[in-house]
């Protein structure tokens, strides 16, 4: 116990000195965009949405908006709503810009730079085994899953028609799959883990921003 407290306060002090960091680097060009959305997309800049830290542990997490406001608001993300994705909001999503705002939420104390990403609750609902076991890890912007996965569950999602088929795929192709690399980071958690995959992360946005544009 005393060992996953350490750990734990080492992983939260990373956290904010990292949130201070960022927050010093990134306000000039997330302002800039905040200017550029308002004047291409107006109102309102942000996206606001649900997620759970824990079971029954909801918060409200932070997003900039990358899609139009018609449509079905919530739920996973698949092909049938990638026509809602905006011009700019593509830039945004291959940049991980829309990220950024979460932030807030590290800083809150309601995320962590590297965890599981935070699930939606009715995913946590529908497998309360899964999640009472991936959830004992803090909730993260980047992870192990996240870095592994994205490409391969972007696809599977993008190929998806409608909301059913979006759901079924993300239940049954995803969320297990997730889940594993969710444990694996548990079970090897460290300091030196957290910065490697912070690392891998501003890695993979570099390629996919600057040689994956082309797709984007």
């Amino acid at each position: 116990m005393a060992g996953t407290e350490g750990m734990r306060l080492s992983k939260r002090i990373l956290d904010l000195v990292l949130v201070i960091i960022l927050s010093v680097i990134l306000v000039v060009p997330f302002s800039i965009m905040l200017v550029v959305m308002y004047f291409k997309e107006g109102l309102p800049l942000f996206y606001v949405a649900e997620r759970m830290r824990a079971p029954g542990r909801p918060f409200l997490l932070w997003k900039l908006r990358t899609m139009t406001m018609s449509g079905k608001k919530g739920g996973v993300s698949g092909g049938d709503k990638a026509v809602r994705i905006t011009p700019l909001g593509a830039f945004i999503r291959r940049a991980r810009m829309d990220e950024v705002p979460q932030l807030w939420n590290v800083l809150k104390g309601e995320m962590s730079f590297v965890g599981p990403r935070p699930p939606l609750r009715e995913y946590v609902e529908r497998f309360p085994d899964i999640y009472a076991e991936v959830l004992k890890s803090p909730t993260g912007i980047t992870g192990l899953a996240s870095l592994r996965l994205h490409d391969r569950e972007e696809a599977l999602l993008a190929a998806c028609k409608d909301a059913e088929e979006t759901d079924r795929v993300y239940a049954t192709r995803c969320v297990p799959v997730k889940a594993r690399l969710d444990l694996i980071y548990q079970k090897n958690w460290s300091l030196c883990f957290d910065l490697a995959l912070i690392w891998e992360t501003g890695i993979a946005v570099l390629i996919r921003r600057f040689f994956k544009g082309e797709r984007g």
